[in-house]
C-alpha cells in the first residue's frame, strides 16, 4: 500500500498559509514528552484506535501522521487508510525532520527513544545468548539465533515486536499524577478537539 507523504516545509508552509491542519504524533507518550510538533497530538501507534480517531475527522480534510523519523508513521497511516481514512498523509522524517528544520517544538523531559530501547535489548539478549553458549550450554545460543531472526523480522516487514512490547512498558508511559503535564491523546478524548 502505498502512502503519501509531505516534508516538513510543505506541511510548515499550509500551516503559514492558514489552512486547518490535524497533526497526530504516533510515538509513546514518553517520547512525545520529551520534544515533540508544537501542533501535535499524542495518539501511540501501540494504541491506535482507528474508528475514534476517525470518527470526529471530517474526510475531507487531510489527517498528518508524525513519529520520531517517519517508519512508525507510515504504520499509522497504513492502519488508517485500511479504516477508510482516504486522505491520510505521512511527514516524511518525522519529528527529528520537524525540529532540525526550526519549526516549533515543545521540550520536556529527556528519555530514551523507543528505537535505542530496542538496540539495547536486542544487544543484551544477543551478548547474553553468547556468553551463556559458551559458559553453561550450547543451546543457549538459541537466544542469540531468536533475537537475529526477529531483527531480521522486523527489516523485512518493517514491524518490530519487541519495540510494541517496550513501548507497552511502564517506563514508556506518561504519569497521570495531577504533577505531570497533561498530554494531549485523541485515543482516549482528553482532547476532543485535537482531531477535529
Amino acid at each position: 500500500m502505498s502512502v503519501s507523504t509531505i516534508s516538513p516545509k510543505q506541511l510548515q508552509d499550509r500551516i503559514q498559509a492558514g489552512e486547518t491542519v490535524d497533526l497526530i504524533d504516533v510515538r509513546t507518550p514518553v517520547e512525545f514528552r520529551e520534544v515533540h510538533a508544537s501542533i501535535a497530538s499524542n495518539v501511540p501507534l501501540e494504541t491506535l484506535d482507528t474508528g475514534a480517531v476517525l470518527a470526529g475527522h471530517p474526510a475531507s480534510r487531510p489527517l498528518y501522521v508524525i513519529c520520531r523519523s517517519g517508519s512508525r508513521g507510515k504504520q499509522a497511516c497504513e492502519k488508517l487508510a485500511a479504516a477508510g481514512c482516504t486522505n491520510v498523509v505521512n511527514v516524511e522524517g518525522g519529528t527529528m525532520a520537524w525540529d532540525q528544520a526550526g519549526y516549533s517544538v515543545v521540550r520536556g523531559k529527556k528519555a530514551i527513544s523507543l528505537e535505542r530501547q530496542v538496540r539495547i535489548c536486542a544487544g543484551f539478549m544477543s551478548l547474553a545468548g553468547g556468553v551463556l553458549a559458551i559458559t553453561v550450554h550450547p543451546y543457549w545460543a538459541g537466544l542469540s539465533a531468536f533475537v537475529g531472526a526477529g531483527l531480521m523480522f522486523a527489516g523485512i516487514t518493517d514491524t518490530c515486536g519487541m519495540a510494541m512490547m517496550l513501548a507497552r512498558m511502564p517506563w514508556n508511559q506518561v504519569s497521570k499524577s495531577p504533577t505531570a503535564p497533561a498530554v494531549k491523546n485523541c485515543s482516549t478524548g482528553s482532547s476532543p478537539s485535537c482531531c477535529s
